[in-house]
């Protein structure tokens, strides 16, 4: 059978991929996601960037929660963490 895991917090990811990756068969990591928040790779190049801002301004119906999720995140990314 399969072996898996469900994450619903940021912080149970870690985890889940370090079980994931020492499976000995094949593993499901189910997430639960915002749909706001869109999965854009920390390594994004600016010109991905701009079509992602040229899509949203297309009429997306959450563009504006959207953005505000993607700034909060990117700017979450930029400061030290507090922990």
């Amino acid at each position: 059978g399969l072996k898996g895991a469900f994450v619903d917090r940021p912080d149970q990811l870690g985890a889940a991929w370090e079980a994931a990756f020492a499976a000995d068969r094949p593993f499901v990591l189910e997430a639960y996601t915002d749909p706001d928040v869109p999965p854009l790779p920390p390594h994004i190049t600016l010109k991905q960037a701009q079509a992602f801002a040229a899509t949203l301004v297309k009429g997306d119906p959450s563009e504006w929660k959207v953005i505000k999720e993607t700034a909060k995140e990117l700017i979450s990314d930029l400061m030290p963490s507090r922990s």
